[in-house]
């Protein structure tokens, strides 16, 4: 026992061979070397991955559906930020992001997380096409379920409106919204009228805004008053432009 506890004795560098000594230098200066010489870490955004079946996400949850649907949501919010990077909306595969939205509304059909991370997250990089996009996929998932999904297509009716200044979209948007979304509030269901009033309909802005009165579908009476006096300025023809001649002394 006493020879082996010698032999595990630490012994002074000058007994290692030189050759190996010499050998350990090189291997430590190749580490530095290498290590200074390798780019920097990058991220890809196509590296998204298409999101894995439902089913997997409801087992991983023990079959809560809500839960699922926020591991979906938790994973395509934390892609962006990857050690040491963080990587832009805009740069992301937006036909992927896609998938993972559509995933989490499967998942938990009632929630609307999703519907809010397109329009305001995702619908909000400085790219018309990838705005468009976002809202493109938010109508059609608002057409499955109007009633609950409305307060999203005004969002994206609001931004086709004054961010992709595109007032057809918008009217088309707002069209949805008052013809299938019957629990919108009154706001949401009257932004058509006053899309039309900005696209120079004014008649039928004023048909619908007039129908909406005398039919009592709005009962607030600020609302009222403030439609009332919006009815009678668009009724009311605008003042002529004063003539040159008035103008002279």
């Amino acid at each position: 026992m006493a020879s082996r506890a010698r032999g595990l004795e630490e012994r002074p560098l000058s007994t290692v061979p030189p050759w190996l000594r010499l050998l350990l230098a090189l291997a430590l200066a190749a580490q530095c070397l290498l290590h200074n010489l390798a780019p920097a870490p990058s991220a890809r955004a196509d590296t998204l991955p298409e999101p894995l079946p439902a089913h997997w996400f409801s087992a991983a949850s023990f079959g809560e559906p809500l839960l699922a649907s926020q591991l979906a949501l938790l994973y395509l919010q934390a892609f962006d930020n990857q050690p040491g990077l963080s990587l832009p909306y805009a740069a992301l595969d937006y036909r992927r992001v896609e998938q993972w939205l559509a995933l989490s509304l499967t998942l938990d059909p009632r929630s609307t997380y999703a519907l809010m991370m397109a329009s305001q997250l995702y619908g909000q990089v400085p790219q018309p096409d990838l705005q468009r996009r976002m809202c493109d996929f938010v109508q059609a998932r608002f057409l499955e379920a109007p009633d609950q999904r409305w307060r999203w297509m005004a969002h994206c009716a609001i931004m086709a409106k004054h961010r992709l200044r595109d007032p057809a979209l918008a009217l088309r948007y707002a069209n949805d919204i008052a013809s299938r979304a019957g629990s919108a509030s009154g706001w949401a269901r009257q932004m058509r009228i006053f899309i039309l009033e900005d696209l120079g309909e004014i008649e039928s802005a004023r048909v619908l805004l007039g129908g909406l009165l005398a039919h009592g579908e709005v009962r607030d009476a600020a609302e009222i008053r403030f439609l009332t006096e919006r009815l009678q300025q668009m009724t009311t023809p605008a003042p002529a432009p004063a003539s040159s001649k008035s103008r002279q002394p």
